[in-house]
């Protein structure tokens, strides 16, 4: 049970990785050459990094329970980061939805 706990924190450490990633992919973006700007090769290199870690998990966790944490905890943390660093704005719907998504999580990580 323990292994499932730590499993569980490298999953969502890997959504933070993953959200650094795709800042340096939203700056390339913003390039005019978005493939060829050191943003975009920044950000390939931030995600292929993920990529040993992701068997330690796979070992623990059954992939269902991998891809609900992984996949909450990335909209949860890129919402974040359109909100407070790219100044974007969330309506009602939007709020209710990463609501519905928390609560979601802690369902799944009671149960994993």
């Amino acid at each position: 049970m323990e292994k499932n706990w730590v499993a569980i924190l490298v999953t969502v450490a890997f959504s933070i990785v993953g959200v650094v990633g795709d800042y340096f992919l939203k700056l390339a973006s913003e390039q005019a050459d978005s493939f060829r700007s050191k943003w975009f090769y920044i950000g390939l290199v931030v995600y292929s990094s993920t990529a040993f870690g992701w068997v330690f998990v796979m070992k623990y966790l059954k992939l269902g329970t991998i891809s609900g944490v992984y996949s909450v905890s990335m909209i949860v943390l890129l919402t974040t980061m359109g909100v407070v660093i790219f100044k974007e704005t969330l309506n009602y719907y939007e709020v209710a939805g990463l609501v519905l998504a928390v609560a979601s999580l802690i369902l799944l990580m009671r149960f994993a």
